[in-house]
């Protein structure tokens, strides 16, 4: 499978229509059409503006998914509010409600190889910090 290919595959996934990747990319349709054509490769400001929006950048390259990139555009949503919050420990906050929320729903474990959900290493980090500092 080509780089175009992929590429295209990306676009699906995240359910945009060539124009609306292309702006996300900033470039027009016909650059976007190019690229998954095979007429011609995107350069690193496109790709880096992709995978800003949700695109898996290392599997467009490479064919070998990355481990955190979102799979759906509810998954890229929780990602960006996720990383919108302000510290470690709000982050830490929202985690334990995403595992509270899931063990009510009867699910007690992650898929296998999916790493620990809590603590995170971010919000212990915090956490210990504040500790240290007394609390403040």
């Amino acid at each position: 499978m080509s780089i175009g290919e992929r590429l295209k595959e990306e676009r699906e996934r995240l359910r945009l229509s060539q124009t609306d990747f292309g702006e996300l990319g900033g470039v027009s349709r016909k650059s976007q059409f190019n690229y998954e054509d095979g007429g011609r490769l995107p350069d690193a400001a496109y790709l880096s503006a992709i995978a800003s929006a949700g695109a898996d950048v290392l599997y467009i390259l490479t064919g070998m998914r990355g481990e955190n990139i979102a799979g759906t555009p509810t998954e890229l949503a929780y990602l960006r509010n996720c990383r919108a919050l302000p510290n470690a420990e709000a982050k830490q906050s929202g985690l334990n409600g995403l595992v509270a929320l899931r063990r009510a729903y009867g699910i007690e474990q992650l898929p296998s190889g999916t790493g620990k959900d809590e603590p995170c290493e971010a919000a212990s980090s915090a956490r210990d910090s504040v500790e240290q500092e007394g609390g403040k």
